[in-house]
């Protein structure tokens, strides 16, 4: 037995694909796997398929034929080709998280394209696909344009290799956002933006801080935060989520800094392991947090604090701007405004 992958047009009717498959059939044509792709001239097959030694490329033409078939395209494949598509997508965006440089090749491996260009600027050619020609849009810049000769492109073609290119320029623009920070004690770290990946060293930051430092972030105990609100929290509708880790062989996670929009306001939280406070990097990961505010047109940051939570009073008067602070028992709240003409926000934050 031998395999091939076979591609071939039907009309989107009830009852064709049957007709195509029994064709196969009698002609001893296992098939393996099959992925129906809707197109504007009918549905597209993509079969595939073991076929018996004896039947070469021809007669596997004229069984689709035969079938109600047209359009066809016939190939050797290789064992490979068993693993199925969402597989193979899943595997080959794996590999671009690990490697965004490694996007073309990757567009080559999915598509079996012939050719993988990169254009640093549009050459006036409409983005999307023809039946050999593909030219898909970089979100980091550019475009790529790909050719095949045969089989001919497919609108879901072009959906997953659009998609694989921004997963790429989602890499690209994390590592650009990621800096190293040096404290005034010299110690460095990584601040970057955080991922829900990074939900379980997170967790052993919860766990690795005193329950006074807990009690600080969350005012309404020391308990452990649920890992569902962790999860939110990682990755807000609207804000912005930092983390810090070491440059050492563990890349500890030691740090996280919240800011999460809701309308005009924004909540503001800080968290640093114990071992890490009173170093400055509070400090450093609250003004990143406020620069981000102000480019997204936030009007202030409001910060709830408990009267004791010195450290935390230490790093907002660090940023140097005005504030306003209302006191409702032990409990402050500090307002930053960002922009005389807009509303107040409000945050929570305590570490």
């Amino acid at each position: 037995m031998t395999l091939w992958r076979i591609r071939a047009t039907v009309d989107d009717r009830p009852g064709y694909l049957s007709v195509l498959t029994a064709s196969l059939a009698l002609r001893g044509v296992n098939i393996l796997t099959v992925q129906v792709q809707p197109t504007e001239q009918g549905a597209v097959d993509d079969f595939l398929v073991d076929a018996p030694d004896a039947l070469d490329e021809a007669e596997l033409v004229a069984a689709v034929e035969r079938g109600r078939g047209r359009d066809c395209w016939v190939a050797r494949s290789e064992a490979r080709g068993l693993a199925d598509q969402p597989t193979r997508v899943l595997g080959l965006a794996n590999r671009l998280v690990r490697d965004p440089d490694a996007a073309g090749e990757a567009l080559r491996t999915l598509l079996g394209a012939d050719s993988v260009s990169w254009r640093p600027a549009s050459t006036g050619v409409d983005r999307g696909s023809t039946a050999t020609t593909m030219l898909l849009a970089d979100p980091a810049g550019g475009s790529f344009a790909l050719r095949r000769a045969a089989p001919a492109f497919t609108p879901a073609e072009y959906a997953r290799a659009q998609a694989l290119v921004e997963v790429a320029a989602t890499v690209t623009r994390r590592a650009a956002e990621q800096v190293t920070l040096v404290l005034p004690d010299g110690a460095e770290l990584i601040a970057r933006p955080a991922c829900v990946d990074d939900l379980p060293s997170v967790l052993e930051l919860h766990e690795g801080c005193s329950p006074r430092s807990r009690q600080r972030r969350y005012l309404g105990g020391a308990a452990l935060p649920q890992p569902a609100r962790l999860h939110r929290l990682l990755e807000p509708s609207r804000g912005l989520t930092l983390v810090a880790t070491t440059t050492d062989g563990d890349g500890a996670l030691v740090a996280m800094a919240n800011l999460v929009g809701e309308g005009d306001e924004a909540e503001v939280a800080l968290l640093v392991r114990d071992d890490w406070q009173r170093r400055g990097l509070g400090s450093a990961l609250l003004r990143r947090l406020v620069r981000h505010a102000d480019d997204a047109g936030y009007a202030a940051l409001v910060l709830h604090v408990q009267m004791d939570n010195a450290p935390m009073l230490r790093t907002l008067r660090r940023l140097n701007r005005s504030s306003s602070t209302e006191r409702d028992g032990t409990l402050l709240t500090l307002t930053v405004p960002l922009a005389a003409d807009r509303k107040g926000m409000s945050l929570t934050s305590g570490a």
